[in-house]
């Protein structure tokens, strides 16, 4: 970790059969920033978050969260932060209840 970035984002690059999701984007958040993702349906804002809460691997580029690889040091990422997807599935298994 550099300078006291807390999330570090180089040429980060998504693509799906036949799609590209995520273009070459780089950016760095300071220990202590708020910071929010803000587009248009498909831009990119919920693949970008699955990457950097080690949901879903890039396709080429370089992602740290607190100085660590998401992709090397996925386990200790998750440790780390909290990330709630967009959509979550609960099932009877997993202790939810109907309310």
């Amino acid at each position: 970790m550099n300078d006291g970035s807390m999330i570090e984002v180089e040429n980060l690059t998504k693509r799906y059969a036949g799609h590209t999701a995520v273009s070459g984007i780089s950016f760095t958040v300071k220990r202590g920033e708020i910071v929010g993702l803000l587009g248009p349906n498909g831009a990119g804002k919920s693949t970008t978050m699955r990457i950097l809460s080690c949901f879903l691997p890039a396709t080429s580029g370089s992602v740290r969260v607190a100085g660590l690889d998401v992709f090397y040091d996925s386990t200790e990422v998750r440790r780390r932060i909290g990330y709630m997807p967009e959509t979550i599935r609960c099932t009877e298994t997993c202790g939810c209840a109907n309310t």
